[in-house]
Order: C-alpha cells, then sequence, then structure tokens
C-alpha cells in the first residue's frame, strides 16, 4: 500500500527486519525412555483405545464427578469421567461455557479428577496413558481463564512491544500457571498473518501484517511454552488465517493468495514455529485453491497437510485440526466422513467434534475397508504418545494444588505482565500534545466501550488526583444513548472515550461507537481516543487529534494506557500493521513502526 502522508509528528520506530530473533530450540531428540514407553504402550492398546487416543473433546461439568445433561446429550454417559472411560479419550479441552474454568483450585481439581479416570486401575490389562488437558489461553481477547490467573493484552500487543524476549516471558509465565492447574497444552502461539484489516476472526489475535515480525515472536512463545513454560505449543491455523473477511466459525473462508503469496506472507511464522521443534500445528477450515483447488477444506486437504506441512516444509510432530463442530469444515461431509478425512489427509488428532459415536464408526469402518491402514494409524498414536511423554505426563500427569498460590499470578508474575504491557501502548497522534494529562485538580469524562474497561480507567485517573465520571455506552450504542453520553460528557476538562472494532463496516453493529467519537470530537472538547482491540479504528475518524492503541481491553493494558496518558511511563509501542484508508484501502494513513514515542 502507497499514499501515507506524514501529517502527524511521527517517530518510526523501524520495520521488523531490524528485530533480533530468537534463538531457534531445535526439535527434540527422541531418548530410550521415550522410545521404550511409547513401543510398549502402544503394542498393548486395543483398537478401542487407539481410536479413542485420536479425539480431544470438551466435557461439561465443573468436577470429574458434575452429573451433567450436555454430556448425557453428546456422550451418553452424565459425567466427565465416565465420558473418559468411555471412549478412552485421548484429550480434553477447557472452556468457561463447559463450566471448566472458574478458579484455578477447581481447575487443578478437575484436571487431577479427569487424569485418575484415565489412568484408572483396570488390574494390568490396558496401559496407563495419561490424557493431554488443553485450553485456549492466547492471551488477549482469546483468554479462557481469567484472574487470579496471569493476564498478558495478547499477541498484536506483543507485536507492538517489538521484544522476542518479552514473548518469550509471556509464554513461559502462561504456561507455567497452566501446568500448575493440571494443563499440558495451550493452543498457542497464533501464527497467522492478520494482513487484512478487516478479519474478523484473527484481528489481534495475530503479533503482526508483517510475517518476518510474526515468525520472530511465534519461535520466541514455542520456546517459552515448550521450554521453562511446561505445556505444549500448538501454532495456528495452518496454511494461514490471516487474509480473510469470513470467520470459520459460522462460514467458509476461502483465500486467494498464490503460492509464491502464501510462502512470502503465510508461511514464515508456521516455518519458525518448526523450527523452534513446536508439538503440534492446528490446520485451518479454509479454502486456498493455489494449494489445493479441491474445495475442500485444508483441515481435510492431503495436498495442504501431507504435501505442503509434511513433505515441503518437514514437519514431523503432530496436527491436529481445528474444532470440528465448526461451520467452516461441515458444509460438505457428514461428520463421521469429516473424521476420517481429516485423518486420511494427515491430521493426528481430532478436535471437538460434534458426533463421536458417528465418528469413531466411520473409523472403524475405514480401518476395515483398507481406507485407513494399521501400520498408518499406529503412526498417528506414537505421535501423539510421543508428545505425552516429552511434555513429562507419564511421570507427573497432574496438578499440584499446594503450589498454585507460588504459581498461579504470583506478584512476581504480575510484575512481568505490567513491565511487558508497558512496552504495548502506542501513541498515534497528539496534535496538541494533551498527552501527558495533567489530571491533578481537573475532570476527566469516560464513555464508550468496556464496563470493566472504563472502571479500571475511572480508578487510574482518580488514583492521580482527577473527578471523574463514567458513560458505558457499550459496542453499539443507540443514538439516544450517544447524546447522553455526549451530553454527560460537558463541562469536563478532558474525554476519554473507548472504542472496540469501530472499522468494521461489515454489519451496522458498530456504527454508533463511530458517531460517538464523531459527536464529541464535533464538540471542540479534548477528547483522547483509546482504542482497545483493533488499532485500525482511527482510519474511521482519521482526524482524531490524540488517539492510543492498546490491542486489548484487559485491566493490564488498561493500567499500562493510564501510565501512558498520565505520563507515568512514555508511549514506547509501535504499529504491527499498517493502518490503511476506510474509503481507500490502498492508502496508508499510519504505517508499520509508526508511534510517537517518548
Amino acid at each position: 500500500m502507497s499514499g501515507f502522508r506524514p501529517s502527524r509528528r511521527t517517530t518510526l520506530a523501524g520495520g521488523a527486519a531490524a528485530v533480533l530473533a530468537g534463538a531457534a530450540m531445535p526439535a527434540h531428540g527422541s531418548t530410550a525412555g521415550e522410545h521404550g514407553w511409547v513401543t510398549s504402550t502402544l503394542r498393548r492398546m486395543s483398537l478401542e483405545e487407539k481410536i479413542g487416543q485420536l479425539f480431544i473433546q470438551h466435557v461439561h461439568g465443573a468436577s470429574a464427578d458434575t452429573a451433567d445433561d450436555e454430556n448425557v446429550t453428546l456422550y451418553g454417559v452424565a459425567t466427565p469421567a465416565e465420558v473418559i472411560r468411555k471412549y478412552h479419550l485421548g484429550g480434553v479441552c477447557y472452556f468457561a461455557w463447559t463450566d471448566s474454568v472458574e478458579d484455578p483450585e477447581q481447575i487443578t481439581a478437575l484436571s487431577n479428577g479427569l487424569q485418575k479416570a484415565a489412568l484408572r486401575d483396570r488390574k494390568g490389562r490396558s496401559p496407563k496413558i495419561p490424557l493431554t488437558i488443553s485450553v485456549d489461553q492466547e492471551q488477549g481477547p482469546v483468554t479462557r481463564i481469567g484472574p487470579p490467573a496471569t493476564q498478558f493484552p495478547g499477541s498484536m500487543a506483543l507485536g507492538a512491544g517489538r521484544s522476542a524476549d518479552d514473548a518469550r516471558r509471556a509464554a513461559v509465565i502462561t504456561g507455567q500457571e497452566l501446568r500448575a492447574m493440571g494443563i499440558s497444552m495451550d493452543f498457542a502461539p497464533v501464527c497467522d498473518v492478520n494482513v487484512n484489516p478487516l478479519n474478523p476472526v484473527i484481528g489481534t489475535r495475530s503479533f503482526s501484517s508483517d510475517p518476518t515480525l510474526a515468525a520472530t515472536l511465534a519461535s520466541a512463545q514455542v520456546e517459552g511454552y515448550q521450554g521453562e513454560g511446561l505445556v505444549s505449543a500448538a501454532a495456528k491455523h495452518f496454511p494461514g488465517h490471516g487474509d480473510t473477511a469470513t470467520d470459520s466459525h459460522v462460514g467458509f473462508p476461502i483465500i486467494t493468495h498464490s503460492k509464491a503469496e502464501w510462502a512470502r506472507l503465510d508461511a514464515p511464522p508456521f516455518k519458525a514455529a518448526i523450527r523452534a521443534g513446536i508439538d503440534m500445528i492446528m490446520t485451518a477450515h479454509l479454502s486456498m485453491p493455489a494449494l489445493d483447488d479441491s474445495g475442500d477444506p485444508a483441515t481435510l486437504s492431503k495436498p495442504v497437510i501431507t504435501g505442503l506441512l509434511r513433505e515441503e516444509l518437514g514437519y514431523d510432530g503432530v496436527v491436529i485440526t481445528d474444532a470440528l463442530r465448526m461451520e467452516g469444515v461441515r458444509e460438505k461431509y457428514s461428520d463421521g466422513e469429516v473424521a476420517v478425512r481429516a485423518l486420511t489427509a494427515g491430521a493426528d488428532l481430532l478436535l471437538m467434534t460434534p458426533a463421536i459415536d458417528e465418528a469413531i464408526a466411520a473409523i472403524r469402518a475405514a480401518l476395515d475397508d483398507g481406507t485407513i491402514s494399521q501400520r498408518f494409524l499406529d503412526e498417528k498414536i506414537r505421535r501423539v504418545l510421543t508428545v505425552k511423554y516429552r511434555r513429562g505426563l507419564v511421570d507427573d500427569p497432574y496438578g499440584d494444588p499446594d503450589s498454585l498460590d507460588s504459581i498461579v499470578g504470583t506478584p512476581q508474575h504480575l510484575a512481568v505482565a505490567d513491565e511487558v504491557t508497558d512496552r504495548t501502548t502506542t501513541l498515534v497522534t497528539n496534535d496538541d500534545d494533551v498527552v501527558p494529562l495533567a489530571p491533578k485538580g481537573t475532570s476527566v469524562h469516560l464513555t464508550g466501550y468496556g464496563e470493566s474497561t472504563l472502571t479500571a480507567l475511572a480508578t487510574a485517573m482518580e488514583e492521580a488526583g482527577a473527578r471523574t465520571s463514567t458513560t458505558v455506552t457499550g459496542d453499539a450504542p443507540t443514538s439516544t444513548e450517544i447524546a447522553a453520553a455526549v451530553k454527560d460528557a460537558e463541562g469536563a476538562d478532558t474525554v476519554i472515550v473507548t472504542t472496540m472494532k469501530a472499522n468494521d463496516r461489515a454489519t451496522d453493529q458498530y456504527g454508533g461507537q463511530r458517531k460517538l467519537v464523531r459527536d464529541l470530537l464535533a464538540t471542540g472538547a479534548t477528547v483522547v481516543v483509546l482504542a482497545v482491540r483493533d488499532p485500525y479504528d482511527i482510519s474511521e475518524f482519521p482526524d482524531a487529534p490524540t488517539y492510543l492503541a492498546t490491542y486489548s481491553d484487559g485491566d493490564v493494558a488498561m493500567a499500562a494506557a493510564a501510565r501512558v496518558l498520565l505520563g507515568e511511563v512514555p508511549p514506547r509501542g509501535t504499529l504491527p500493521v499498517d493502518i490503511p484508508s476506510a474509503d481507500d484501502p490502498d492508502t496508508v494513513l499510519y504505517p508499520f513502526g509508526h508511534g510517537l514515542t517518548g
């Protein structure tokens, strides 16, 4: 893109080429102990147990013995422990909506209860295989476990900070806290390169629109998770979900990159993760016709998974599908056929199939008719068992409830989170030198998106001596709510308005945010616009004289933003993406690397 007008006082912080890449961690070599356990375990497994190891499912209930009707509907048994025992599952995945994540003590007890169900003594007739317990703890907008666990602002914020060491430290802390709670796999890092500002499903989950920067930070996080972090990492979403305007949860994205564009834009972070020895790579439910013109999603594509990922890129670790309950993979085939096609394409683990009995029956039929050979199945199980051994689950599968206070959300971890986040807030415009504010004795009105977001900001302003008032308008304010917010702001010395995806024109949902900001700017008041998710929002009000991007609406990001607003720390973040004009996408308003730094 071209056409940037240097109309602001700009400090360019340099491109990603100036970022030092983290040292690559070589793939783990097999040890005698690993080989012996994997081989002996595989030899003793029944066919039923082998098939069960292919599945990672969600289970409903706050404890292993909690009966839930949802389990009965999905699995025919009531408790999570019964689901584990019935299907010999390879793993489970935690969500708030399954009642899996309430607090560290509950999570740890659930993890240990599920492991006991998986490792139950059956008089030596079958091998004891620990579960892989997983979660989406990307940080930022996809965070399943909240405080007291340590919170970080997410991938794009780390991209703004430009520090591979910060990315690694965030992964180490996140991994250590997960492992203390009995969780051994984090579905992170996101390796998608967000080159589409209107991407509805990735956005700030991505490190950057620059493949080199994304690769550097992805590699650092793999090292952090799998080294001191003690958990498996899973790079997602191969072959790359960064250039789409369709959410694969509800539709089927088609990405028109050529093979050369894929190699230049999408591949570098995945290559870096592979070099760093990543345990797992997650597939995407999308089509990239240049890689496979069959119309099948990448999850079901042998040319993509076997041909490209395994043969061309040389990846020999575990391939896991994205959730098979998503619509992007269910448009053409039945749930049973989806499972078989994913396995024959090259996947090893099937995540969250909505019809496990149908999937198991289809896999058995594929084994009977030779579509899947016993040797092919054993190769998959060997990969799955190897990761469990390498992450220490054979020797120590349990969480440690006695260690939670000394690991989860400790003052030391929280201090690192604040330190890291202080390097991410990006001051994009400051035409009238409004920042830093002088709040002592002044009135500050806060309005816009996010009740907890505005509360965190108001608290910081009050602690600095300001008098504050707040009008929460949410992500879709009505005309009446906008008028009330503008009226409430009258007479304030400074108005701070928060936005969240205000640049999204795909629906009318966010139009009210744009009107709120424009109406506030039209009053002539001193207005600070704070984009608390995607940094692209300024494209909708390019004349905003004071604009900051935080990449996250979490408390840790708001505390850091307040420190910048108050002058307690200088703004240090620089844009990890280009911000194009809303009306002319080929014109860049603020380029990658822009940031007013102090």
